[in-house]
């Protein structure tokens, strides 16, 4: 069994870098590599959807100088992956928060989701400048939006239509959250998505989590039983 949606939390940069007396900054790019290699994973498997947490709203409270940098791989990072995302027909997406972002990093955004919008292979989902709380909030204030304006009854808000408000709305919600280095936390990423998603949490960091270290995580899902609130035996009956 394969999850339909994975999300990622790519952790532990720095600290690969500073267990390499490396600036943080070589954990960022060391990263791409390892992100270039679950994408193509995916793309071999036929996994439908994977959401990666590259940016948090809450990181612009790091140093200037690592912002910075990684505004600045993000930009060569969609100008340098655009064609070959392409090629391998997967449809690329940006989630988050556009305002703050450099008017280069918005067009550059623009453009690779244009080139990609057809695409039916893998649905790619970057979240960068992203919060779960940001986006329940921005799902909600267009239901409000819609009930003031007379297109949508109270009656007719349910949590199906929330999750059609959310900027994952066109993609199912993940069945297997990943992250890496260690922490146990779930750090304000996708917040309503992630209620039934089974949660891999793994010493290792992002920099080293390659593709065997990823197929180990999709062998534990495998492994997994996903009652969604029922009991085992209802399962197998569900399977006679």
């Amino acid at each position: 069994m394969l999850p339909s949606h994975i999300a990622l939390v790519m952790d532990g940069n720095g600290r690969w870098a500073k267990k390499r007396f490396l600036p943080r900054t070589a954990g960022h790019k060391a990263a791409l590599s390892r992100v270039r290699e679950i994408i193509e994973v995916c793309v071999e498997k036929s996994i439908p959807a994977l959401t990666l947490f590259a940016f948090s709203s809450e990181n612009w409270k790091r140093p200037k100088e690592e912002v910075g940098f990684l505004m600045e791989l993000m930009l060569q990072s969609l100008h340098s992956e655009a064609t070959k995302l392409h090629e391998n027909n997967v449809q690329l997406k940006i989630i988050g928060e556009r305002s703050g972002l450099s008017a280069s990093i918005i067009q550059a955004i623009e453009e690779i989701e244009v080139l990609t919008a057809g695409n039916t292979g893998l649905h790619l989902r970057i979240a960068f400048n992203y919060g779960g709380r940001a986006d329940i909030l921005q799902a909600v204030q267009k239901i409000v939006s819609e009930v003031t304006h007379g297109l949508l009854s109270i009656e007719a808000i349910t949590e199906e239509l929330i999750g059609r408000r959310l900027l994952t709305a066109d993609i199912p919600e993940p069945d297997l959250f990943i992250r890496t280095s260690g922490e146990q936390r779930i750090s304000n990423f996708l917040l309503w998505q992630l209620a039934y998603s089974e949660l891999y949490f793994t010493e290792t960091l992002f920099p080293a989590f390659n593709r065997k270290e990823f197929q180990q995580a999709l062998d534990w899902f495998a492994n997994r039983e996903r009652r969604f609130g029922k009991i085992s035996e209802q399962l197998g009956e569900n399977n006679a």
